[in-house]
């Protein structure tokens, strides 16, 4: 499984961005998709995830509603609309996938998110 995420860019504090990631080959082999982030000087965090069946969903508790993931399941794709952006949300941003819950096997590029005035 090959996932590219995109989307990512330099926005002012408060302003919304939208990260891409689309799966590609064995994708019948995936269950989950999620994202994660790390940003300089820190250790990579959990951002929130989705089940590709049944769309639901768990999110770290700094999200506290200002991200939200959805799915397209045609490619399938998951994105990441994030709102109210922070400075402290500048990091680079990681989408992953699983068989398993949790179990994250599959790591695309990452995409980086700048946060600043």
């Amino acid at each position: 499984v090959q996932l590219q995420a995109s989307g990512g860019g330099l926005v002012q504090p408060g302003d919304s961005l939208k990260l891409s990631c689309a799966a590609s080959g064995r994708t019948y082999t995936i269950n989950y998709m999620g994202w994660f982030r790390q940003a300089p000087g820190k250790e990579r965090e959990f951002v929130g995830y989705i089940a590709l069946s049944g769309g639901s969903k768990t999110y770290a508790d700094f999200v506290k509603g200002r991200f939200t993931i959805s799915r397209d399941l045609t490619k399938p794709t998951v994105y990441l609309h994030m709102n109210s952006l922070k400075p402290e949300d500048t990091a680079i941003y990681y989408c992953a996938a699983a068989s398993r819950k949790s179990a994250w096997i599959y790591w695309g590029q990452g995409t980086q998110v700048t946060v600043s005035s």
